[in-house]
């Protein structure tokens, strides 16, 4: 069996872009009455800040130990899944799941001994297209259509909820590891996909056209696939010995 606070300690609720601070301090009372703790800001906007403090309530805590982050890459850093809330569907074809699903991959993932983060994005404009392309599924909220508008920290709750109620429950043994070796975490991810990109670049594959769509698709290809360190080490073998022979070939761009 694995314990509930062990679970709970490789959860983390990531804030993209927050633009109200006190935001922040309601999402970490949030996280805090569920029995998360983990939070971590991507480009807020401000803070610390004192609404953030007032609107937490007594999280103080929560807001003390929360990584401040320039970027989504790094707020994600060390996680093997991440589930992006979204309130609508985007350009990017992620498979989208409920909040109630997402918290049963979430926990089988944390069961696993993975880490996990759910993603939300900034107050107005949600998760942007290049934001949820680093995320394995999209967790949307069943809200009612003509008025679909939920506050940030009221989304987060909803999520934090779903992830206590699954952890109340009778909790199963660890599943077995999907891999022999250690799953490759988002850091490791993004080096793959730059090393690819460059590897497109030099073999011209895009033939001057637009690369965007087509690393979009990739991604999404390679996140599902969820790959290992040792599967990830031969997919940048096979990138680097294509880029030595594209450049004994002397592959002419344009």
């Amino acid at each position: 069996m694995t314990d509930t606070l062990d679970l709970a300690a490789r959860l983390r609720f990531v804030l993209v872009r927050t633009s109200h601070p006190g935001n922040i301090g309601s999402a970490a009372r949030a996280i805090r009455t569920m029995g998360f703790e983990r939070l971590d800001l991507v480009l807020p906007a401000r803070f610390p800040d004192p609404d953030a403090t007032a609107l937490a309530a007594g999280a103080d805590a929560v807001l003390d130990a929360a990584g401040i982050h320039r970027t989504l890459v790094e707020g994600l850093a060390g996680s093997n899944l991440a589930l992006g809330l979204s309130a609508r569907r985007r350009g990017v074809n992620l498979p989208e799941i409920s909040p109630r699903e997402a918290a049963a991959q979430a926990l089988a993932a944390a069961a696993r001994g993975e880490q996990v983060a759910m993603v939300f994005g900034n107050e107005r404009t949600g998760l942007e297209n290049e934001e949820l392309a680093h995320c394995h599924a999209m967790v949307r909220i069943p809200s009612v259509d003509d008025f679909s508008s939920l506050n940030l920290s009221q989304a987060v709750q909803v999520m934090a909820y779903e992830l206590r109620i699954a952890m109340l429950q009778d909790t199963p043994a660890p599943p077995p590891p999907m891999h022999d070796e250690p799953p490759a975490d988002a850091t490791q991810m993004e080096q793959f996909y730059e090393h690819l990109a460059q590897t497109l670049d030099d073999i011209d594959f895009h033939k001057g056209r637009t690369p965007t769509t087509i690393m979009l698709r990739l991604r999404k290809l390679f996140q599902r696939a969820q790959m290992d360190e040792r599967e990830l080490r031969m997919l940048h073998g096979i990138l680097a010995d294509a880029q030595r022979m594209a450049g004994l070939a002397g592959v002419k761009k344009g």
